[in-house]
């Protein structure tokens, strides 16, 4: 039984991984895979009920993310419809490249830390079709860009779907992880912008910029919608301090205020004009695909861990390598290659809060190493696939000009955070 669910999972893996030549969405790959798993699962007990107490137990730790998510993406989505996000790139006015450089990747830094990476992906490529038009030049910007949202999500509770994982399920604590994280995640980011910034010369050339752009917005409501969107984000953590109620919980009630505030936004609109800027056409316009590819993944793994295989897994891994600190950099650097989100839930299911407790150096590193690790290529993370997909860029091309230098800042980050551990834990 369990060599056939490892096989139906690494089966369900390739064809994740595959996904482009395949032509099969990922999301369609993982829910089958998910299901495949548990199916085998329960077959071959004698306690079917065990089983499905066991399914439903896992459900309701995994939709605590997927509402968490669900939430996000709204609110986001949201300020993107009101052309929130269009303030920022007010603001950026230099074509120097190195200045640009070093300004586009900051803001993506900390945006990233605020939302999470793949919007702050989308979001700031958006901003540079405004801002260059060379494509050569736009694609290195966006290809830095994807190594700056992966290191300004890793240290944030909201900036990667891992490090929520690690703090919805206890193993990380906000204060904490923002302490530990913050400086080797900036020197993930600062080397490889310090290497390539000092290769860059000359200024960008600046695309025109159509005069009636915002007409379909005000600025005061543009300002209005970001700045409470941006609020109900940096709530959720406040929510959960003061509530103690899960964090997916402050989201959905930021999602209520903020709906109500449009709706009010908009009140005497008629429903064309105002329809773009509603919750329902954000409902229907975020990456639901993306959630349910996350449920599938997160399903699958839990078969995994209720069979005793992820465990089983952790005891080899204990006697073979004998390191968490080797075992967390290897984790990173194969979440350049898969995705990181199972392998995440996978040292979930491996490693328990008795084992290694809440804030303990291992999720620390976890969250480090699995958050940064995929900027080595190109399909490492949801951030590098999202600029793949929106810039073109090829996957030969980003090994070259990227991929050294994003491996040697997440090496150099580790360092730091290895040796800031040993100095303060």
């Amino acid at each position: 039984m369990e060599w056939s669910i490892i096989l139906v999972f690494i089966l369900g893996y390739l064809a994740i991984t595959l996904e482009h030549p395949l032509k099969i969405d990922k999301a369609a790959s993982a829910l089958v895979t998910a299901v495949l798993c548990w199916m085998l699962y329960i077959l071959s007990e004698s306690d079917k009920e065990a089983v499905t107490h066991h399914l439903t137990l896992h459900m309701g730790e995994i939709s605590e993310i997927l509402f968490f998510l669900l939430g996000a993406m709204v609110v986001v989505e949201l300020i993107d419809a009101h052309d929130g996000f269009e303030i920022v790139s007010d603001y950026v006015r230099t074509t120097d490249k190195k200045r640009l450089l070093w300004i586009v990747c900051g803001i993506t830094f900390f945006m990233s830390a605020l939302l999470d990476n793949l919007t702050s992906t989308i979001v700031i490529i958006s901003l540079l079709r405004k801002l260059i038009a060379g494509r050569e030049d736009r694609l290195l910007f966006a290809g830095l860009t994807v190594v700056a949202a992966n290191a300004g999500g890793a240290w944030s509770p909201m900036g990667d779907v891992t490090t929520t994982m690690l703090w919805i399920g206890g193993q990380v604590t906000v204060l904490n992880i923002i302490k530990m994280l913050f400086l080797p995640s900036l020197v993930c980011l600062v080397v490889p912008l310090l290497i390539r910034s000092r290769q860059m010369k000359g200024s960008v050339t600046t695309p025109k910029r159509s005069s009636d752009a915002f007409d379909d917005t005000t600025p005061a409501e543009r300002r209005t919608v970001l700045l409470i969107g941006l609020g109900v984000l940096l709530f959720v953590p406040v929510f959960k301090t003061l509530t103690h109620l899960p964090p997916f919980m402050g989201m959905l009630f930021g999602l209520g205020v903020m709906w109500i505030v449009t709706e009010m936004m908009h009140t005497g609109k008629d429903e064309v004009e105002k329809g773009p800027r509603s919750v329902v056409h954000a409902l229907r316009k975020i990456d639901t695909p993306s959630i349910l590819f996350f449920l599938g993944i997160l399903v699958a793994v839990a078969a995994l861990q209720s069979t005793g295989m992820l465990k089983s897994l952790a005891t080899w891994l204990d006697h073979t390598i004998g390191n968490i600190t080797i075992t967390c950099i290897l984790i990173g650097f194969l979440s350049a290659i898969v995705d990181n989100v199972p392998l995440v839930a996978a040292a979930q299911g491996m490693y328990s809060l008795e084992q290694y407790g809440t804030d303990h150096y291992f999720w620390e590193f976890l969250a480090y190493c699995a958050g940064t690790g995929g900027s080595a290529l190109i399909i490492g993370s949801a951030a590098g696939v999202a600029a793949m997909g929106m810039e073109k860029i090829d996957f030969f091309w980003y090994m070259r000009k990227v991929t050294l230098w994003a491996v040697i800042g997440y090496l150099a980050g580790a360092a730091v955070y290895v040796m800031q551990s040993m100095l303060i834990h």
